[in-house]
């Protein structure tokens, strides 16, 4: 049986569609090229390189750059990745806030909106509050709803990545199981993406200060503990999605203060914002903005302050902390750690008492280039990151080649 010439045509088409999204990936640093230098730098022929590069200006994913110098004759093309040939959401939905940003394909912000917003008034009112937000932040930017091809989010507790779904999430209520992509496609017809809100910090601070840093660990220091892994370049995300829940992990020689898990001694129960508050004796149970918001405040100003009390639970603090992450170097062997959440404001006091411990146990080859640092996006990891995730996806192989192979949808 033999194919017909249409139907060749149709699968070569299919194979030229299917390899220029993986041919996107060398234009995602943003820097222009030529096509022989595209070839040069794949060892393809000319020919397939500009299949490549035509595939990619039809779909408007690469644009020509102008500025190519001649050396004679007529002047080379340059070409590279359109940041604005689609955008994508990002949103980071924590305890009491929500944070929304439209950003383009080069992970700038277009804009954004922010929402004192309770995750506990349940999925249906807070997504139909997202729904609305991206709707809105669409028209400001005067894109159509074509032009978005993602959505990232960040929710604050564990997540099924797969599927998208909340897992028995301890501040969530009636969040356990939603189908949270499902909603908001019910709005728009894109891919949606959720993981939980270290996950996505972890991006955001990465892409902010560390994108050549290919071996990070972010931990979260706020009403709970936790910490999002980056090795090899990418997010660790374990079997079902739970790598990282530091919060639980039992602080060697640390005291038997119970926990809300059930348990004693969890650095969560030792070292988190509330815990270091109640030590203090502050009352943050049913504080206004929630108890890791009125925790930081407290110690912050306590520090400025000069409390020396505060300064002895902090440090104590950094080095239960420090106990706990001085294992985790020695298994994964980061090169830097970030140290990010609320109680991060603490600054060097904190950090202080987790270098003193970590530096202290790990091996020295371990921590000779190990960085210990507060982060750089503080509060907007979170929205950046999930901007990030929602970014990678579009531009993924996969992602382009359904592009390519679907109409352009309109308003």
């Amino acid at each position: 049986m033999t194919t017909s010439a249409s139907g060749a045509s149709a699968e070569a088409a299919e194979a030229d569609l299917a390899r220029a999204g993986e041919f996107l990936q060398l234009l995602r640093d943003g820097r222009p090229r030529t096509r022989a230098e595209l070839a040069q730098l794949t060892g393809m022929a000319r020919s397939t390189v500009a299949s490549r590069v035509d595939t990619l200006l039809s779909l408007g994913y690469v644009a020509p750059f102008g500025g190519a110098s001649s050396t004679g004759g007529r002047p080379p093309s340059l070409f590279a990745l359109n940041p604005q040939a689609r955008v994508v959401v990002g949103a980071d939905l924590g305890a009491t806030h929500a944070l929304v940003a439209l950003a383009d394909l080069g992970g700038t912000i277009v804009s954004e909106v922010r929402e004192s917003l309770p995750i506990n008034r349940g999925p249906e009112e807070v997504l139909a509050w997202l729904s609305g937000a991206v709707t809105g932040l669409l028209a400001d930017a005067g894109r159509p709803a074509s032009d978005l091809t993602a959505i990232g989010i960040g929710l604050p507790g564990p997540v099924e990545f797969e599927t998208g779904r909340p897992v028995s999430p301890p501040i969530m209520p009636g969040w356990d199981g939603f189908d949270v992509p499902g909603r908001l496609q019910r709005d728009f017809d894109v891919p949606v993406l959720v993981d939980n809100d270290v996950n996505i910090m972890a991006l955001g601070e990465r892409k902010t200060a560390w994108q050549d840093v290919d071996e990070l660990m972010f931990v979260k220091v706020a009403t709970g503990i936790g910490a999002g892994i980056i090795a090899g370049g990418r997010l660790q995300r374990g079997a079902q999605g739970t790598a990282g829940d530091l919060g639980h992990v039992r602080v060697p020689g640390g005291p038997d203060t119970p926990c809300a898990c059930g348990n004693a001694g969890c650095l969560e129960a030792v070292a988190s914002g509330p815990a270091l508050a109640r030590r203090l004796g502050v009352d943050v149970d049913g504080a206004a903005g929630g108890p890791e918001h009125k925790a930081s405040k407290v110690i912050a100003q306590r520090l400025r302050d000069g409390d020396l009390e505060t300064v002895r639970l902090v440090r104590e603090a950094g080095r239960h902390l420090g106990s706990v992450l001085a294992s985790c170097v020695s298994l994964i062997n980061p090169s830097v750690i970030v140290v990010g959440g609320s109680v991060s404001q603490a600054g060097e006091h904190l950090l202080a008492g987790i270098r003193e411990v970590v530096y202290t146990r790990s091996l020295p080859l371990a921590t000779k280039h190990l960085r210990i640092v507060t982060s750089t996006a503080g509060a907007r990891a979170g929205v950046l990151g999930a901007a990030a995730l929602a970014t990678d996806h579009a531009l993924s192989p996969g992602a382009i080649e359904a592009a390519g192979r679907a109409p352009r949808r309109s308003a």
